[in-house]
């Protein structure tokens, strides 16, 4: 039903795969079958570079949408009392900005299919799995098929999960402690690294002004990441790594695009700088130059002060 993802996941994944077999040894170095490990990281790579205009595109969003937060701010204190023309002035004024809400969320939408597209197809590496077109779905040869069921990762089956049961790994000479362990720290790592890569943009370009795209915000931040803890032991391990893979990819190239499109500063209100702190260098050389303009602000010795009392009465009397 869905093939039109499996097979180009597979594709994927098989030619790298097969590039990878030239490169590194055959055999598992460190209990790594690295031709399949570096098949998976490539796989991300190759799908972020292609999301890479997207990506660019999203950043371009947020900061459009940043922009118009005095806006939309100034609409909800017009119309507080009437959520439905609110929400149609708010969709006008995207349209006539030409700002689209929902592009911050795009490229992980379309990341979505091709997690679950490597997890349909990881998850039916299975080693109790014997009936030849079952191996050859979606472009596997028998071999590819062998060799991806024998991969492990830190002696871990690259198809086993947290969950795994114990007797089927027995049964390929895996142990239930060592999947258990090599799983729960991959699903660590991904909860982690999900949930800096949505601060990490969140704290660059701000929460937003609209209280429905805040809690998509603060679902993404924190919901997103509690979901993937609690539901990451059903995950295949060639599949956490794919989504830590995808996330360090993703914190390295958002500190690029962040740095190349700086946030938009709000004149009205300005970001204040940061103070340094007292007994810092920074903190001496400020100090000594209040006290170098408050010297030269001071009256001289010997000069005559200044009645401007009197010069206001004298102009007055003038007219």
């Amino acid at each position: 039903m869905l093939d039109f993802i499996y097979i180009p996941i597979s594709w994927l994944l098989l030619r790298w795969h097969e590039l990878w077999s030239f490169v590194v040894p055959e055999h598992e170095v460190l209990g790594t079958a690295w031709s399949w490990v570096l098949a998976i990281v490539f796989l991300v790579i190759t799908i972020r570079v292609i999301l890479f205009p997207l990506f660019v595109k999203q950043i371009k969003s947020q900061r459009a949408m940043q922009a118009l937060s005095p806006k939309v701010k100034e609409l909800q204190q017009r119309y507080k009392g009437d959520r439905e023309v609110l929400q149609r002035k708010m969709v006008e004024l995207y349209r006539e900005e030409k700002a689209n809400p929902l592009m911050g969320c795009l490229p992980m939408l379309i990341q979505a299919p091709v997690f679950l597209g490597l997890l349909h197809v990881l998850r039916r590496l299975k080693p109790e799995t014997t009936m030849e077109h079952i191996k050859q779905l979606y472009g596997w040869t028998i071999p590819q098929f062998d060799s991806a069921v024998d991969a492990h990762v830190f002696f871990a089956p690259i198809w086993s999960t947290f969950m795994s049961p114990a007797a089927q790994l027995d049964e390929v000479g895996a142990s239930s402690l060592v999947v258990k362990l090599v799983s729960g720290v991959l699903i660590l790592v991904m909860t982690a690294t999900t949930f800096l890569t949505t601060r990490q943009m969140i704290l660059k370009t701000g929460w937003n002004a609209d209280p429905q795209q805040r809690m998509i915000q603060k679902l993404m931040l924190y919901g997103i990441p509690v979901m993937l803890l609690v539901t990451g032991g059903i995950f295949p391990i060639g599949v956490i790594l794919y989504w830590v893979v995808n996330n360090t990819i993703s914190l390295l190239q958002q500190l690029w695009v962040l740095r190349k499109y700086p946030p938009p500063v709000n004149a009205a209100n300005p970001t204040p700088a940061k103070q340094p702190k007292p007994g810092s260098k920074k903190y001496a050389e400020q100090l000594r130059e209040k006290q170098e303009r408050a010297k030269a602000l001071a009256p001289k010795v010997g000069a005559k002060p200044v009645n401007k009392k009197k010069g206001g009465a004298n102009r007055g009397a003038s007219k």
